[in-house]
């Protein structure tokens, strides 16, 4: 099992765990929470037949990853991420990014510029700022999100029970687009998630990423569910694609939060799509 060393925490390393398969242009897959790197296993079969090499990875606090009680913010993740991508010698690469990892692709540009980076896609993302501010005004009230981290705080099994419900519309989609047992699936990665990450992180899904998605200057695909009920796609993909040159939209009829899950066939056809099948062939090392 992999891993890479992104800092300390007293007298422990912090490791990320990550997969690397495949060989050609690499795909750095980004998972939202409060899952891991396996809740990608509907993409990773998709670009590995296509040509592509898919590195997957947890995130710090989740899944096989360490469990340190710092550095829950999105300056932080981009730094893992650099050091992963520094780690593997990347030098083209594209990074794609759900949810929260929306966040953190577009903070790595914001950081660290695009060299070295192909392409961008955001899927389900929470750019470009979701808190309500005198200069945000469509945004969400702060006490929603405090809301949310007292709910985590006092019972997070319970909160993830009522959650995954809205990540998967499980009222309308499920026994069609997803299953019981699937969605218990994630509900079982989320408990195994450090309890303090799981406070910890919900401040940094209404960062502001307005400024680093400026510095976004790469080809650009947004995916987001028409249906999200986690990050309504007007406050999200629909600003973000104003605000990246180029970028282009893709909304998923229907499609909750998870749409790589729900609707896993028609992401893979855009994603793949707009990955490009000459990219399949270039090297990445």
């Amino acid at each position: 099992m992999p891993y890479v060393t992104v800092g300390k925490e007293n007298s422990g390393d912090i490791q990320l765990y990550y997969e690397d398969h495949g060989s050609g242009a690499a795909v750095v897959l980004i998972h939202g929470y409060p899952l891991n790197a396996a809740s990608w296993e509907k993409q990773v079969p998709a670009l590995l037949s296509a040509g592509y090499r898919a590195i997957a990875y947890d995130r710090r606090g989740f899944g096989r990853s360490s469990q340190p009680t710092s550095g829950y913010n999105c300056d932080t993740f981009a730094d893992d991420l650099h050091k992963l991508i520094k780690h593997l010698g990347l030098r083209d690469f594209a990074l794609v990014g759900f949810s929260m990892g929306g966040g953190e692709v577009a903070r790595y540009a914001g950081k660290y510029g695009t060299k070295g980076m192909s392409k961008a896609a955001i899927i389900g993302g929470i750019p470009p700022y979701l808190l309500k501010t005198a200069d945000n005004p469509d945004g969400v009230d702060e006490s929603v999100f405090k809301g949310i981290e007292q709910a985590v705080s006092a019972d997070r099994y319970a909160f993830f029970t009522e959650f995954f419900k809205n990540f998967y519309n499980t009222d309308v989609l499920m026994g069609k687009n997803i299953s019981e047992q699937a969605v218990r699936a994630s509900w079982n990665v989320a408990a195994s998630a450090s309890p303090t990450a799981s406070v910890a992180c919900v401040p940094t899904w209404h960062e502001d990423f307005r400024a680093d998605l400026a510095k976004l200057d790469v080809p650009t695909l947004v995916i987001h569910g028409a249906a999200d009920r986690i990050v309504p796609i007007e406050a999200s993909a629909r600003r973000t694609v104003k605000m990246v040159r180029g970028a282009r939209l893709y909304e998923v009829k229907d499609g909750p939060h998870n749409v790589a899950w729900t609707h896993a066939e028609e992401v893979n056809r855009e994603l793949l799509n707009f990955l490009g099948k000459s990219a399949a062939k270039g090297a990445s090392s």
